[in-house]
């Protein structure tokens, strides 16, 4: 591709355009190749918010939108890093559009970026050299051909795609490509260490049966929304029971919560059918993990065996996830449904273990979305179905 000032131009003047209507309009442009333009155009869209330093460097090329989609975000990608030492040398046997190569080039001595569309290798190659990534080697092939080619790895990183037949999203591993099942032991006979990023649908307990020597879990999201899981797999791993980390990035904040299977399995969590003053929800990592019961240790109590709430009389400063003042416990009946909107119309609602759902219950209660009160609808350990009105945890309320 022939990457012109006139080009690059062109993409940066047109950049909040409907795609579709530039290419109808790509006989006015005959100077500008309008479909890889429009693929450039709709990509930056797409990595505006997690990829904010490419988005602002005009020099960059995407290989599609559909790579823009996939990729990791910065900050997914820079807390990988933690995963890898210096002195390694790391293959990243999906290359994609590169964000994690680039971030893992970072911090280790070497890497080798593989990807078998020539078209991606190519642009690896131009953003690599234009964000001054020395220590990257591109190499175009597929990964099991490539693969007896290689010596001298220390890890191995692998992101299979999570796209099958018509572009049609898939979850289950052995679906995904290339399929790390059948390639782990492969991996781990070149290398002591894989480092797999799966999707963040797939159930933990039933990966864990598929990739033996698992030592660690990393349950990562962003901004409370469940974005990669990634298992650390060693040679010759004896351990049974990996350990489990849980880490929502909020901008340069984390929240984390650590544990084990078996301890989760162990805990004996206690119930209450009455509230203290304070709420909490865990966040999308606790969940996605299943930290439900073993969360309770940091001193909460559990409202009921499925709702996933959790309540204590001191406020928690550090539990991973949101945390409410409680303001009201109102039973659930008809006669709370036909009062409750004069004294609460407008609503952010919830329902954790309940017979409605969001929808049904504003359109029973009449209670508008928005305002600043959180409401809860939920059961209790006696079985009570209750609404929980409350507000955020403020800054002074914590410090009392």
């Amino acid at each position: 591709m022939n990457w012109t000032l006139t080009l690059k131009e062109f993409i940066r003047e047109h950049a909040g355009e409907d795609v579709n209507r530039l290419l109808l309009a790509a006989s006015r442009y005959p100077e500008i190749d309008m479909a890889f333009a429009v693929e450039q155009i709709a990509a930056r869209k797409q990595i505006q918010e997690k990829l904010p330093s490419w988005h602002a460097n005009d020099e960059l090329i995407f290989p599609s939108r559909l790579a823009a989609e996939q990729c990791s975000s910065e900050l997914t990608a820079r807390y990988k890093q933690r995963l890898v030492s210096e002195s390694m040398h790391l293959c990243d046997l999906t290359g994609g559009l590169g964000i994690d190569t680039l971030f893992f080039s970072r911090k280790v001595k070497q890497v080798s970026y593989l990807e078998r569309f020539q078209a991606y290798c190519e642009a690896a190659r131009h953003n690599f050299k234009s964000l001054g990534a020395t220590n990257i080697n591109v190499l175009e092939g597929d990964a099991l051909e490539v693969l007896p080619t290689l010596s001298g790895i220390d890890a191995f990183y692998i992101d299979p795609a999570r796209r099958g037949d018509g572009n049609k999203r898939v979850y289950a591993l052995q679906d995904c490509e290339p399929d790390l099942v059948k390639l782990l032991p492969e991996l781990l006979r070149q290398a002591p260490l894989v480092i797999a990023k799966i999707s963040p649908m797939a159930d933990i307990r039933q990966t864990l049966e598929l990739l033996p020597g698992v030592t660690e879990i990393h349950v990562l999201s962003v901004k409370n929304e469940c974005k990669e899981i990634l298992f650390v797999i060693r040679e010759k791993a004896a351990i049974s029971d990996p350990h489990i980390y849980c880490i929502n990035l909020v901008g340069n904040r984390e929240e984390t919560f650590d544990f084990t299977l078996s301890e989760e399995e162990n805990t004996l969590p206690g119930f209450t059918h009455t509230t203290q003053k304070y709420l909490y929800e865990p966040n999308a990592s606790v969940l996605k993990a299943g930290a439900f019961k073993c969360i309770t240790r940091l001193g909460v109590t559990k409202l009921h065996i499925n709702s996933h709430l959790y309540t204590s009389g001191q406020l928690l400063e550090d539990f991973p996830g949101r945390r409410f003042v409680i303001e009201e416990i109102l039973p659930f009946n008809n006669k709370c449904c036909k009062t409750i909107r004069t004294k609460i119309p407008k609503a952010n609602i919830s329902t954790r273990n309940f017979p409605l759902s969001v929808d049904a219950l504003r359109k029973r209660s009449g209670i508008q979305e928005g305002g600043d009160i959180y409401l809860f609808a939920t059961t209790l350990a006696n079985q009570e179905k209750v609404l929980i009105s409350s507000r955020k945890a403020s800054g002074e309320e914590q410090n009392h």
